[in-house]
């Protein structure tokens, strides 16, 4: 499973290991896009309720069998 969280504002990439080592990637349009492949459920379930406890605003997630192809 893979997953990409896209959130409203810029974090800082210090927020990376605290999130279980998602990737943090800025958006020009004011966004960020986390993603990554967590290990089960209940780990997104973790990265979810950190999220909801920082106050963050979740604008989407997409979940994957398998990750985006790049480029």
């Amino acid at each position: 499973m893979h997953v990409s969280i896209r959130i409203k504002g810029h974090l800082n990439q210090s927020w990376q290991e605290w999130l279980e080592d998602l990737a943090i990637v800025h958006d020009e349009d004011g966004t960020s896009q986390l993603s990554a492949t967590p290990p089960d459920q209940s780990a997104l379930y973790g990265v979810l309720t950190k999220l909801a406890r920082s106050r963050v605003t979740l604008l989407s997630l997409e979940r994957r069998e398998t990750p985006p192809a790049e480029g």
